[in-house]
């Protein structure tokens, strides 16, 4: 086999449609765009979501709820991954090496999701209060 000689296969390629090209094409003349209106002209269309001048869809729902948008840079961390990460002192950089939370994570908390044995010393690192309890019964402590 010689690179000048591959072709696709059988019928896998078509010429694609050419519009207005005559009355022989199929296409001619209005080239498939029908008679007047706004549709057949060039550049001739409407914005997504045009309802013809009657109140558009998104703007007759009423507006509600609230996403925050720092809601990205907030990570959360299991008791079981910290317990199986085996370090002493925790910080979200040592998260983030170990690959726990996401590179833009800044605001870490901890939840009980597993036990915890091992004494860890978090350091700009919240939890929740159950969380809290369970690192502390284990010898642990949250700065």
């Amino acid at each position: 086999m010689e690179l000048n000689s591959i072709k696709p296969a059988e019928g896998a390629k078509h010429a694609k449609r050419r519009v207005g090209r005559g009355i022989g094409s199929g296409l001619g003349k209005t080239a498939g765009r029908g008679h007047k209106g706004q549709k057949s002209r060039s550049g001739g269309y409407h914005k997504v979501g045009f309802e013809g001048g009657q109140m558009p869809l998104q703007r007759r729902l009423p507006k509600r709820g609230f996403k925050s948008a720092s809601l990205k840079f907030n990570a959360e961390v299991t008791l079981k991954a910290l317990e199986q990460l085996g370090l002493a002192e925790v910080d979200v950089a040592a998260l983030k090496q170990a690959g726990l939370v996401p590179a833009n994570a800044q605001v870490v908390k901890v939840i009980k999701n597993g036990e915890i044995t091992k004494a860890v010393k978090l350091n700009g690192i919240g939890a929740t209060a159950g969380a809290k309890a369970a690192i502390e019964a284990a010898g642990g402590s949250i700065a």
